[in-house]
């Protein structure tokens, strides 16, 4: 266990010392050995909610999602992971791969179940609810569709986009499909149909995609803009200009606020309402290349060029996970266990 002395100039008097912003003390998950280029959360689940990671050293990596503790590591891929995802009860894992390939994983064994051979690098994996089919996509320029109760037959597949894809996310309760890509546009598909309902154009390639099915929300982000759409009817509701380029930006479930990161090496909070710049913190040694919020909203996770996966408590000073708040005395004490990566092999959960 490591305790953090904090100073006593940092805080209120004790008796409304919870109101009081404190210095963000970060989790940090070690273990990947080159950048780590996606994460997404599972749902809250009767263990626990759970982390996934991708990362340029072909290893994603599964941790318990509120502690950072390492579960295990997926073995298969021959190249980069670009994406990576989990089923919401966290029972399959999926990956997108620079060796040309989508797998599938059971996530409690660490087993491969599932290799999907595509013709380009893979960068964007996407289960259903019922997790009965998945959604890839990539640099060939194609929406794929397959059915993993019929892993032998052909997928489905959408054309549309002229440049690699690099985001596709199901919305609308799997009616449609959301699709980013370096063609500078992001569309949206009618699973039924095949076809496209609609397109927004931009000026420069959008750097990241995030669904938020409570609401029906869309959040982009592209050069220092964070925008926020209608994920149905793709009409913006909001822009927020960031001082740097951002890589990736979630929004917190109650939708309060939302989080940032890009190439300053920084994490910036906003008021959603406001648009205020709430926090900014040097958070990495490199630019963030992504970021999420848990499920519970109590803390969101951070993946950098520098190799590393940080978890950000949302409410700063408040137990929770390996977040340990004491008051001996007169002092502030907050203890934060460390992070540690075991082994290269899996672990069943």
């Amino acid at each position: 266990m490591i305790y953090l002395t904090l100073p006593l100039s940092v805080f209120c008097p004790l008796s409304s010392w919870r109101s009081m912003a404190m210095r963000q003390t970060p989790l940090t998950c070690s273990g990947h050995t080159r950048p780590v280029v996606d994460l997404a959360f599972s749902g809250i689940t009767p263990f626990g909610y759970f982390l996934i990671s991708a990362c340029k050293d072909g290893k994603p990596m599964l941790r318990q999602g509120d502690t950072g503790d390492w579960i295990g590591t997926f073995l298969g891929h021959k190249g980069a992971v670009w994406g990576a995802t989990l089923n919401t009860d966290a029972t399959k894992a999926a990956t997108a791969a620079a060796d040309f390939t989508a797998k599938v994983w059971d996530a409690v064994s660490g087993d491969e179940v599932l290799s999907l051979a595509h013709k380009h690098i893979v960068k964007s994996v996407n289960f259903t609810q019922d997790s009965n089919c998945l959604l890839t996509a990539g640099n060939d320029k194609l929406l794929r569709i397959y059915d993993l109760s019929q892993p032998e037959a052909p997928s489905q597949e959408i054309a549309g986009h002229s440049a690699a894809i690099k985001k596709a996310l199901w919305c609308n309760n799997d009616k449609q499909i959301l699709s980013a890509a370096d063609d500078k546009t992001i569309r949206l598909w009618d699973r039924s149909s095949m076809q496209e309902v609609k397109m927004l154009t931009f000026e420069t390639s959008v750097s990241s995609m995030e669904y938020m099915a409570d609401g029906e929300l869309l959040v982009i982000t592209y050069g220092k803009t964070i925008a926020f759409y209608n994920a149905l009817s793709l009409e913006l509701i909001k822009t927020v200009e960031a001082p740097a380029p951002i890589n990736s930006a979630s929004l917190h479930p109650e939708k309060d606020f939302f989080v940032a990161g890009g190439e300053d090496f920084k994490l910036y909070k906003f008021d959603y309402s406001t648009k205020e710049e709430l926090e900014s913190y040097k958070g990495h040694f490199g630019p963030v290349h992504c970021v999420r919020f848990s499920p519970d909203g109590e803390l969101y996770a951070s993946g950098s060029e520098d190799g590393t996966l940080r978890l950000w408590q949302t409410a700063v000073g408040k137990t929770y996970g390996l977040w340990k708040c004491v008051l001996p005395g007169k002092s502030l004490f907050v203890s934060v266990y460390t992070c540690l990566v075991r082994t290269f092999h899996f672990q069943p959960v």
